[in-house]
């Protein structure tokens, strides 16, 4: 396994940000790794990495312990925190050389040329880094993290202030990496993993909470249906949430509602019935399959 996470815990004084987490990631496998604000992500990538230590667990990285043998683990690790540090007075070229030279590239500039062309940064190369839009220096720091061909790549939400055709071409460039190597991937952007990612791995409140495949994520939620209906004029929202198996009911936007039921009965029938006795018109209604939106909602709120 390129990262194995064995029953890993941090503490912060008396406030626990990982409780007994534990995960694997093969070779060739490309995982997002989700949760909302202070669920423990970056916590947890910052241990990956060496960044800080865990309070108990063990992780090991290609094989190699992140406490008995941290040089070994950062030399295999290329990693793109959140908040992306970079010197702004450095020339970009001049910025891959330093990072380079840390990581003892050979043929160095063969290497920063072949980077610069693989991230898309040819016509900003001969700039300064602090010249550059949040977009550009996205992209300095996944040159930065992929200069010394490690094995296993750690992105935290690295499609941050890129414009969509940016986000386009940094999904295609992280597709072809995962086919080679361990991409482990963190971002609140749904459609993003569920277009990129083989496996979801979902941690609330510093647990993990599922651990799927990305085709299969669905079935963390098979006890429930989705049915949207839109309405002519509003109904009244507490006598829906009434209805037989309904779960719960949220607007979407203006008399449209998204309605989560029960699977042992199908919700249309009851809420056409509903709305004949009401006298309300039913403009639209449809059943929905749940998206990774909508198991992160449920399994996070």
């Amino acid at each position: 396994m390129s990262i194995e996470v064995q029953n890993v815990s941090k503490l912060y004084g008396e406030q626990r940000a990982l409780n007994d987490v534990s995960f694997s990631i093969g070779k060739g496998e490309i995982v997002g790794f989700l949760g909302p604000n202070g669920a423990g992500k970056s916590t947890m990538m910052k241990i990956i990495t060496c960044y800080i230590p865990q309070s108990e667990g063990k992780v090991a990285v290609c094989g190699s312990d992140v406490e008995g043998d941290p040089m070994s683990v950062r030399s295999k690790i290329g990693y793109l925190p959140e908040h992306n540090p970079q010197y702004l007075e450095m020339y970009i070229k001049e910025y891959l050389q330093f990072i380079g030279g840390i990581y003892k590239v050979k043929n160095l500039n063969a290497r920063i040329d072949e980077m610069i062309e693989l991230v898309g940064l040819q016509k900003e190369q001969h700039k300064k880094i602090g010249a550059l839009s949040k977009g550009y220096r996205q992209r300095v720091g996944l040159a930065q993290a992929l200069i010394h061909d490690p094995e296993v790549l750690i992105l935290d939400e690295p499609t941050t202030g890129l414009d969509p055709n940016q986000i386009v071409e940094i999904r295609q460039l992280i597709q072809r990496l995962g086919k080679e190597k361990t991409v482990m991937m963190s971002t609140h952007i749904m459609q993003e993993v569920e277009a990129i990612c083989d496996r979801v791995i979902i941690i609330n409140n510093g647990q993990i909470v599922a651990d799927k495949p990305t085709s299969q994520i669905q079935s963390v939620t098979e006890h429930a249906q989705l049915v949207i209906a839109k309405f002519k004029s509003k109904p009244d929202l507490e006598q829906l949430n009434k209805l037989k198996g309904v779960i719960s009911v949220s607007e979407t936007e203006n008399n449209t509602f998204k309605i989560e039921g029960q699977l042992d009965s199908d919700l249309r029938e009851d809420i056409f019935h509903f709305a004949v006795k009401n006298n309300h018109v039913i403009v639209e209604m449809y059943q929905e399959t749940f998206h990774l939106e909508d198991v992160f909602q449920q399994l996070t709120k």
